[in-house]
């Protein structure tokens, strides 16, 4: 086996890294000298790990993400076991061809988590873990537990979300994760401070988890045991990593130089020393426990068993290239030269570079081994599920409520009413369940973990109005107050049906104004198309009283700018039901991507939806059961009243200031009949069908019409739109763009303060004074009569 293990390695160090030498210096790239990019010296630290991971100790119910620069020796795997094509490789980094980053949804190859920004990879095997545990408490898991690998270079150490993922897996006692660190010393500007894996180590060790360090490969371990190793060690484990990384790079005769210069003439060392020539002593100072394949195999084998464990394993940065240890080498790149040199070296004729068993002297016998590897023993390991029916529209009867209040009775009743999508909704929340109105649902459904915990409170008999027992089959998740781990809780649940074969419903509550906090990993989260109901709660300066740090102004931007995520911001009951049964299904769908000939969106593909809810009770309009109503909540807006045929103007509002556009409307309506009233439920939907079916009709559609423009052609030339939201205005002031109206857009752009909801909403002029003051301004000079 471990001749092949080897064979293999060299393979896939050679693909990897002319993979990237093509994109770089043999493919037009048709834009000049522009470089093209691809990390040789990164992929090369990685090469002997992901060997000894892929081709010996992973199974097929194991799921891994890939450091991102080790994309190469990923899609080189792929391409070794037939599941990625030359014609890919050879457009690495280039329009169609392999990505530059794995990805789930862009490459062919059979990618478990995507990876690309920083440290999110690194963290989503916790959540995927968590996740294997929620189904297996459950009795759902119909397959053998995998393990959650992260490949991980040692500069991801720096971001601060891996290490909020680390508490959050202990305090849900994570287990079956592995976490194999590249230990390469060097990052994109420079090399790692001294020490830092003592560091690393007790943090791990903190938060239980098995620590093996594998420093020293076979061939030091043996050298160490000759006469005089013990101070070869002794000066290898105290070289400060930048001078071993110069050294690797300056190769045998520099070895050799300092080593005697260091170690002085002390007989046995120099023996040891002098027993080598430059190639083996090379070979022997780069031999670290990364790139020795047999202790890769030892040490993957001895961590069998479920507790989450962290190989810090020593690695060469360029490892086995010209590269190897320059400091510059991160984003460097071998020149023509250096790459005439490395085939020489790997063995590679000329016109057999992409061969995928080009310099292996047994090649049947090697295809006999890759088709025992386990790992890709069942093929492609990407799963479905069955879709589940939504549970139908939950009618409310409230007369005054606010959305966050009637999102949390839906979930009630949807709790109480049960059903298969009742069943497979999984709620988290960091810390916030109770004040986002989750209370009901976990009464009911209760809280899960591993192993059952009672409520202290109520054993012992003290009131309370929440039920806090912990059970396998409990159905919330309760996070510490970290919205990063929120959102990537949503995106491994998100991704339950594709990586385990069930599908769940995860729903996450939040304080809209910290969505922010988790928006890199919501934007990841979008990338590897989980799907999910994120609700942002409560919203806007409407949370008057808790002042500017808890009010948001930005979030109904990012909802438009979201791809990936459909974003709404009801004002009403009815709308927010209507919302939440269309959401349960469209976070199933799985369709081509067609587009849809009404909205000119891909309804068929589906994905995640995000709700901006407000705290501030409205007064219900009456029950609309016109099918008409209901398919322009979903599709973005209706008309609240429709304009006349010579309105002067139109209102279009979002979201709780519902109330203030309606008053002002009521307050002109005297002088101006024709005035009409727009109900935006989604600028995101609204905004993305007008723009979908502009290129539509540039691709000769010529008939592609969006909901905007039908709703802002029956407008005449001089109406003007006053849009008006509590969030940004450049949320709605695109109307105006539609037909080319006069537009003033009302909104907050500024940090919110303490004060009444009324203070806040004159202050900031989105109030029923502000909007009927702009009307008046723009109809022509002539002052509109107000209603008393």
């Amino acid at each position: 086996m471990m001749d092949q293990l080897k064979v293999i390695e060299q393979r896939l160090l050679w693909l990897a890294c002319w993979m990237v030498h093509n994109a770089n210096h043999l493919r037009d790239k048709g834009d000049g000298d522009v470089k093209v990019g691809g990390h040789q010296a990164s992929s090369a630290s990685m090469v002997s790990l992901m060997t000894a991971l892929y081709f010996h100790a992973l199974k097929p119910e194991d799921r891994v993400a890939v450091k991102p620069h080790a994309s190469p020796v990923f899609h080189a795997i792929q391409y070794l076991m037939g599941n990625q094509t030359l014609e890919k490789l050879q457009d690495f980094r280039a329009y169609g061809g392999a990505q530059s980053y794995p990805s789930r949804t862009k490459d062919v190859d059979d990618v478990d988590f995507s990876t690309g920004s920083v440290g999110l990879g690194v963290a989503l095997p916790i959540f995927a873990s968590m996740t294997q545990d929620y189904l297996e408490g459950h009795g759902w898991l119909k397959q053998p537990k995998g393990r959650m690998v992260a490949l991980i270079g040692d500069a991801e150490l720096d971001e601060g979300n891996i290490y909020e993922a680390l508490q959050e897996g202990w305090k849900h006692e994570v287990r079956n994760v592995w976490w194999i660190i590249d230990y390469n010393r060097q990052s994109l500007d420079g090399v790692v401070r001294e020490g830092l894996w003592a560091h690393m180590e007790q943090i791990f060790d903190a938060f239980g988890w098995r620590v093996l360090r594998l420093k020293h490969g076979a061939l030091q371990r043996a050298a160490f045991a000759e006469p005089g190793g013990d101070k070869l060690r002794a000066w290898i484990d105290a070289c400060p990593n930048a001078l071993y990384s110069a050294l690797t790079f300056r190769g045998g005769a520099a070895w050799r130089e300092r080593l005697m210069a260091d170690l002085g003439d002390q007989g046995v060392v120099s023996a040891l020393i002098d027993r080598r020539s430059d190639a083996e002593l090379a070979a022997l100072m780069e031999n670290l426990g990364g790139h020795c394949l047999d202790t890769l195999k030892d040490a993957f084998d001895s961590a069998q068993d479920e507790r989450p464990t962290v190989f810090l394993a020593y690695t060469i940065k360029g490892w086995g290239t010209p590269l190897a240890g320059h400091k510059d080498n991160h984003a460097g790149l071998m020149t023509p030269t250096q790459m005439e040199e490395f085939r020489g070296r790997m063995g590679v004729p000329h016109g057999a570079e992409w061969e995928p068993f080009a310099a292996v002297e047994d090649v049947a016998g090697l295809k006999a081994f890759l088709g025992t590897v386990p790992f890709f023993a069942r093929g492609r390991r990407r799963y479905t599920a069955e879709t589940l029916p939504a549970p139908g529209v939950v009618a409310l009867s409230d007369k005054m409520l606010s959305t966050q209040a009637g999102f949390g009775k839906i979930m009630d009743e949807i709790a109480r009413a049960g059903g298969p999508l009742a069943d497979r909704i999984v709620t988290t929340s960091p810390d916030v369940t109770v004040s986002t109105n989750l209370g009901g649902w976990v009464n009911r459904r209760g809280l899960f973990a591993r192993d059952p915990r009672g409520d202290t409170f109520r054993d012992e008999r003290i009131p309370s109005a929440q039920k806090w027992a912990f059970s396998p089959q409990g159905q919330h998740i309760e996070l510490g107050i970290a919205e990063m781990n929120l959102m990537l809780m949503l995106g491994a649940a998100g991704l339950s049906h594709s990586l385990f074969g069930e599908r769940l419903i995860p729903v996450g509550t939040v304080y809209d104004p910290f969505v922010v906090r988790g928006l890199d990993a919501l934007n990841y989260a979008c990338y590897q198309d989980a799907r999910f109901l994120l609700v942002g709660t409560p919203s806007g300066v409407t949370l008057a009283p808790e002042g500017g740090a808890h009010q948001s102004i930005g979030t109904p931007l990012i909802g438009m700018s979201q791809d990936g995520l459909a974003s709404f911001e009801p004002a009403y009951l009815d709308e927010l039901a209507i919302i939440m049964d269309w959401a349960f299904d469209y976070m199933q769908r799985e369709g081509k991507g067609d587009l849809d000939e009404r909205t000119w969106l891909r309804e068929e593909t589906g994905g995640s939806v995000y709700l901006r809810l407000s705290t501030r009770p409205v007064e219900q309009v009456l029950r609309r059961p016109d099918p008409g109503f209901q398919q322009g909540v979903i599709d973005g807006a209706y008309w609240l009243r429709e304009p006349g045929p010579n309105a002067e103007v139109v209102i279009a509002y979002q979201g709780t200031v519902a109330t203030e556009a309606i008053e002002a409307a009521g307050r002109m309506m005297g002088a101006r009949r024709d005035i009409g009233v727009l109900a935006v439920t989604s600028a995101d939907r609204l905004n993305a069908g007008w723009t979908a079916a502009r290129r539509a009709r540039a691709r000769g559609h010529e008939t592609a019409t969006s909901l905007a423009e039908r709703l802002m052609g029956q407008l005449p030339p001089h109406c003007t739109l006053i849009t008006v939201i509590d969030g940004h205005p450049a949320t709605l002031s695109w109307l105006g763009a539609v037909a080319g109206h006069r537009t003033i857009p009302l909104g907050v752009e500024h940090f919110g303060q303490t004060g009444t909801i009324a203070d806040l909403y004159r202050h900031f002029g989105i109030d029923a004074d502000a909007i009927v003051a702009a009307a008046a301004r723009i109809t022509q000079g002539r002052p509109i009569q107000l209603r008393a």
